[in-house]
């Protein structure tokens, strides 16, 4: 049998184990069955459709289809777009130009599911009269601000067909449309419930896949770059020193795997409030843990702490809880070092581990070297800053300066003005989640809990893309939780966020 229909098997025997085992909960917190029911045959829809199709388009018109047959009957569409988020590898091809043009633009999954389900949504969305206008808030100044200055960047580099693709096209689809409709399409707590209970159990189909591939040493949607006949840059064989493979999953690359792990472990936090049985909650953490660990990726494990650490830092009796958490967190570091496998663990964390140390040191070079090229062209940058003198003391073995820090991609692209931007975006919706849980009186709430897990969440994130360039799921998911941040605050402020007389199941927590 051919390794993609193997795989193929493999994946549909996990995923089935998953639908079985989580359709309750699901249903339970927010999910209509008839949606969930829908959103499961849509996700195996997919995944047979692109090990079957033996065609990129094949694939890119079978998906089409079978997403627009069934997106009428979907009341929360960017739920639908979080569970299909990553049913699919990024595996992109450029679509065919005519004449002059060689070719009209570059498409994945990722696009598709944009063109597919957020652009009606946010045709829909823009008409609604209840809908805020786009422009109105500060955020979305930010962002157009952002994208403005890109494009105009762009133009001034490049020729102006580059310039519509990556100054316009591109920042539509991977940028303002997440944004846009996670900020305006979540109007009520019941809307967040169903939206980031989708992400978590997008997440946790990756789970078994990812310790599969970590265990039995085999990427189970690597054989696609030859059945579509597309090479999509991803879905090379990663190891650790000790011949450890780092999973990968549909996400394409180790990082972005645990990347979205953290963020789905720091959804959690939230939704295990809602999930009933003490022992559906305790698996779905575990299993979880294992998805974070199994990409062997430290940039989303140090994320993942700082998630945890700023959920109960906001929550009520935060020091008491604190100080729980740092007792339990010595007793599991004493307990690691008595064993064999505990010791190899710690040895993989940055800065106190010895296992590839020298990825650390890349990343410190690379701030240090970056920053001193960003102020040659502070304001704007220059894009040609990538092909800096300065910066062939970086280069690797691949031939390739790895810009690992999002941060820095963005300095080098488009200067301080860029950068400022694009922090300034990202700090007024943190601010914004701070002020509306401020209004929250009651710290075991709901909404305030769902208020610290978005902005926990969202710090993490952060912190995570610090040390990796924006490449797979990784930019769609950060531009996603800022809308989720603005939707949030929103809602505090009409007035919806009312209490659904849930209170968070007992996990470090006290009274307020």
């Amino acid at each position: 049998m051919p390794e993609h229909l193997r795989a193929l098997a493999v994946i549909l025997l996990f995923a089935s184990a998953v639908f079985v085992l989580a359709k309750a909960p699901a249903c339970a917190i927010a999910t209509p069955p008839a949606d969930f029911e829908r959103r499961r045959n849509l996700w195996i829809a997919l995944t047979l459709a692109v090990f079957l199709a033996h065609s990129f388009w094949v694939y890119i018109a079978m998906a089409s289809l079978i997403m627009l047959l069934t997106l009428p009957r979907e009341a929360n569409k960017l739920a639908l777009f979080f569970f299909l988020l990553f049913a699919v590898p990024p595996i992109k091809a450029e679509v065919p130009g005519l004449g002059v043009f060689r070719y009209l633009f570059s498409i994945d999954h990722l696009r598709l599911l944009a063109l597919v389900v957020l652009l009606p949504a946010f045709l829909q969305l823009r008409k609604r009269p209840d809908i805020e206008p786009f422009g109105r808030l500060l955020p979305d100044k930010l962002i157009a601000a952002y994208i403005v200055v890109n494009f105009g960047l762009y133009l001034s580099a490049s020729t102006a067909t580059n310039a519509l693709r990556y100054g316009a096209l591109y920042p539509f689809l991977d940028a303002f449309l997440p944004y846009y409709v996670a900020s305006r399409s979540l109007q009520n707590t019941k809307d967040f419930r169903d939206a980031l209970m989708a992400f978590v159990f997008a997440a946790l189909l990756l789970v078994p896949i990812a310790a599969f591939e970590a265990t039995r040493h085999w990427l189970l949607y690597a054989a696609l770059n030859d059945t579509l006949g597309v090479d999509y840059g991803y879905g090379q064989y990663l190891e650790r020193d000790g011949g450890t493979l780092r999973a990968q999953g549909s996400t394409g690359h180790a990082i972005p795997l645990g990347y979205v792990m953290a963020v789905a472990l720091g959804l959690m936090l939230y939704v295990r409030q809602l999930v009933p049985g003490a022992v559906m909650r305790s698996a779905a953490f575990l299993a979880l843990l294992v998805g974070l660990i199994a990409p062997v990726s430290r940039g989303p494990w140090v994320g993942m702490a700082a998630i945890v650490l700023l959920y109960f830092a906001t929550g009520p009796r935060a020091m008491s809880n604190l100080a729980k958490l740092g007792v339990a967190g010595a007793i599991l570091t004493a307990g690691m070092l008595a064993t064999p496998a505990g010791e190899k663990i710690i040895d993989y964390l940055p800065f106190v581990g010895t296992v590839e140390s020298e990825n650390v040191e890349y990343r410190q070079r690379l701030l240090e070297i970056c920053i001193a090229v960003i102020l040659d062209s502070p304001l704007f940058g220059a894009y040609d800053s990538f092909y800096s003198l300065d910066l062939e003391a970086l280069r690797q073995g691949q031939g390739i300066v790895d810009i690992v820090n999002s941060y820095i991609g963005i300095g080098l692209a488009s200067g301080l003005v860029g950068l400022g931007l694009f922090v300034g975006f990202f700090a007024t919706i943190t601010l914004g989640i701070l002020r509306a849980m401020a209004r929250i009186p009651d710290k075991s709430d709901e909404n305030h809990v769902l208020g610290r897990a978005l902005v926990s969440t969202l710090i993490g994130i952060l912190i995570i893309i610090f040390t990796v360039s924006s490449i797979s799921v990784i930019p769609v998911i950060y531009w996603c939780f800022a809308g989720l941040g603005v939707a949030f605050s929103r809602m505090v402020a009409r007035g919806n966020a009312a209490p659904l007389g849930v209170r968070p199941a007992p996990m470090l927590q006290g009274r307020s």
